[in-house]
């Protein structure tokens, strides 16, 4: 199964030191290898260090675990609402990261009682969901996605199978209308990963479907997400649902996606994993923690905003100072992190974020569940899986906030 040929870990070159003042967080330095450039920062900055998004933006980049810890746990001085923000007036009109900091109603941006509401009705709704039936539904996402290439003897395990398999879940959590889910999941492809009137035609057909279905889920509630949220006690309109479900959606999409490619990717390149993957599945969960604490999917978030001037990991912040949370950087502080390579046993990791704003519970074990269900299957079905290229080459998206392969091109006996 395994291509023994290819190295286990990333080459990690060193990264020269940075001229003082901020530190751009992107361009190619970036894009070359994160890991290298999150611990010169450290090591140059400290644990908070000034950065310039693109465009030249200031924000200050959280890269110790620590902090990153206080920073989620103290909402009230870490908020969540982007309009405190004392920078807009820097942010050029056709700023690319504009979508992540926008204000929109949804319970992203809340804060306070009325986020601990809509947070607390998403977590009692994910909470209902059967965990066994996810997964026995996961189990027929993948063979139909397998079924499409198996007889090929190649393919594209990001195209063809990883960035299918989380949206389709998704859509079958919500009791989308089977008629309807071929739709739905194009869309929400096309709003995440395209750009400019194409991205905004897509989010807006999303958002009438999801809008559709929770007026028909309100007229005939069924044993789904939005039947739960609807009949929460919390007392939610129709219109929060729909938001709200939208982000439940785009959360589930591509961090999901990226947990499995790069699981997979791990598990294809690492002789650790060679030994054991024809015995049991202990490999399978070790992989995926491992991957979590290594090359999280989520790499950054923006961020909190200061409420009030405060010191943080020896820097002086400003009322309304943006903070990027760099928790791919947590994960690796040497502070905490002990063990500089191989697996990970406890689950600690910033992967998913922490406090109220944190991914709401019980999120992270849906993710697990389809990410593990859909690697085990994979491997089940193709059992002499291996890597078509060289590990070297593969090569990852350009983006400060998701790390994820552009694509996976694997081989494999045709069946």
């Amino acid at each position: 199964m395994t291509d023994l040929r290819h190295t286990t870990d990333p080459v990690t070159e060193p990264v020269a030191t940075l001229p003082p003042g901020p530190v751009r967080l992107y361009g190619p330095q970036f894009e070359k290898d994160p890991g290298a450039l999150y611990a010169e920062i450290r090591r140059q900055h400290g644990p908070v260090a000034p950065v310039l998004l693109e465009g030249e933006v200031p924000a200050w980049f959280v890269c110790g675990y620590r902090e990153v810890h206080q920073v989620t746990t103290d909402s009230q001085l870490f908020a969540r609402d982007t309009r405190r923000w004392n920078a807009w007036s820097q942010v050029p009109q056709d700023w690319p990261l504009a979508a992540y900091v926008v204000h929109n109603p949804s319970v992203m941006f809340t804060e306070g009682t009325e986020h601990r509401r809509r947070a607390g009705a998403i977590s009692d709704a994910l909470d209902a969901v059967d965990q066994f039936e996810l997964s026995t539904q996961c189990e027929r996402i993948a063979d139909q996605l397998i079924d499409e290439f198996a007889g090929t003897g190649e393919a594209d395990l990001m195209a063809q199978y990883a960035e299918r398999i989380p949206l389709r879940a998704a859509v079958a959590m919500c009791g989308m209308p089977t008629a309807d889910m071929p739709g739905m999941v194009r869309d929400l492809g096309l709003s995440i990963d395209s750009s400019g009137q194409e991205s905004l035609d897509a989010y807006g057909r999303v958002q009438q479907a999801m809008a559709r279905l929770v007026a028909d889920k309100r007229v005939a509630p069924g044993p789904d997400v939005p039947s739960r949220l609807l009949q929460h006690p919390s007392g939610l309109t129709d219109d929060e649902i729909v938001l709200d479900l939208l982000v439940v959606m785009a959360a589930a999409h591509q961090p999901t996606t990226y947990w499995i490619g790069n699981t997979i990717r791990l598990m294809l390149t690492d002789v650790r994993f060679a030994t054991t993957l024809s015995g049991g599945r202990a490999s399978v969960g070790q992989a995926l923690n491992e991957v979590l604490w290594q090359d999280t999917p989520t790499q950054n978030f923006i961020g909190r905003f200061a409420t009030r001037d405060t010191r943080l990991g020896g820097q002086r912040i400003r009322t309304g100072d943006l903070l990027v949370l760099g928790l791919a950087a947590a994960n690796n502080d040497p502070h905490v992190r002990k063990d500089a390579g191989g697996a990970v046993g406890n689950r600690a990791q910033m992967s998913f974020g922490h406090g109220e704003h944190g991914c709401p519970y019980p999120a992270p074990e849906l993710a697990e569940v389809i990410a593990r269900t859909s690697i085990e299957v994979l491997l089940d079905r193709l059992p002499d899986l291996m890597l078509a290229v060289p590990a070297e080459s593969l090569t990852w998206r350009p983006s400060i906030w998701m790390r994820g392969l552009t694509s996976l091109p694997v081989r494999f006996t045709a069946v």
